[in-house]
């Protein structure tokens, strides 16, 4: 009878091992990517503009970043010029997502040829690009040259 109880008792004191929620969760994981921190936080809401019906949202990403140097960095401080996006248009109607890739770089040579034009719509804060897309009041600069040529309709 002794022997049943020191069982008993030697099972009792064994609790399960519970691991904290928290302790799981670190900055940085295994894999060297770092968790977000509040300053780095975007709220999705900057990155989405709205045709000026409210039908359609729009969301721009940065796919390509020229080389180019800015020639007047000391005025307009860290700007990054743009040569493609892609640009994400859902349709708040029917739910339908429509996506096209435009290389903005061509299309204002085109629009140099075609029309005499010369734009700098394609320079960019570096601090209005949050997590590669475009902060959304930069949209309409952007795709400016493609509304232009009937490239995009929004």
């Amino acid at each position: 009878m002794n022997i049943m109880s020191e069982e008993k008792n030697s099972s009792e004191t064994e609790l399960p091992k519970i691991e904290s929620i928290v302790d799981l969760v670190s900055e940085e994981t295994d894999s060297g990517n770092s968790r977000i921190s509040f300053e780095e936080f975007t709220d999705e809401r900057i990155l989405i503009s709205y045709d000026c019906t409210g039908n359609k949202q729009m969301k721009i990403k940065v796919l390509e970043v020229s080389d180019e140097k800015n020639p007047s960095s000391w005025k307009f401080e860290d700007r990054v010029k743009i040569n493609k996006i892609l640009i994400t248009i859902k349709h708040l109607t029917n739910q339908e997502v429509e996506e096209a890739e435009f290389d903005i770089e061509e299309i204002e040579r085109e629009l140099q040829e075609r029309s005499h034009y010369s734009s700098t719509n394609r320079w960019v804060d570096t601090n209005d690009i949050k997590n590669g897309f475009v902060v959304a009041s930069y949209h309409t600069r952007l795709i400016s040259d493609a509304h232009c040529l009937d490239y995009i309709v929004f």
